[in-house]
């Protein structure tokens, strides 16, 4: 099943106006890098959890490392009935963007880049 996709850019200006942003991928990857505005609800935990994806009055925006766990997650979601869209290129292209991020220093202390 194809998802709708979007690139950071419109993620972006979905983001300023109102849409949040789930992270689906694990703790660990979470903590060295994470947008400022995601939510955290790891795949692993997505049975349980699925309910808190909700997007308000835009579709949820989807990311994990390079959009093919986020691509599944999506599907699953508007299965469900939960509107979604995936964020093409993941964390990856969000980097590439030059988009916000939080990192982990040396030390694992979240610091903000941007």
């Amino acid at each position: 099943m194809a998802v709708e996709e979007i690139d950071v850019a419109e993620a972006q200006r979905r983001i300023a106006g109102g849409a949040k942003l789930f992270d689906v991928r694990e703790q660990g990857e979470w903590d060295e890098v994470h947008a400022p505005q995601a939510t955290l609800v790891p795949m692993s935990d997505l049975v349980a959890r699925w309910q808190e994806i909700d997007g308000g009055d835009e579709p949820a925006i989807v990311v994990c490392h390079s959009g093919a766990r986020s691509s599944r997650v999506v599907a699953a979601l508007e299965q469900s009935g939960v509107a979604a869209v995936n964020l093409a290129g993941g964390m990856v292209a969000w980097e590439r963007a030059g988009a916000p991020v939080v990192r982990a220093d040396a030390q694992g202390e979240p610091r903000h880049e941007h």
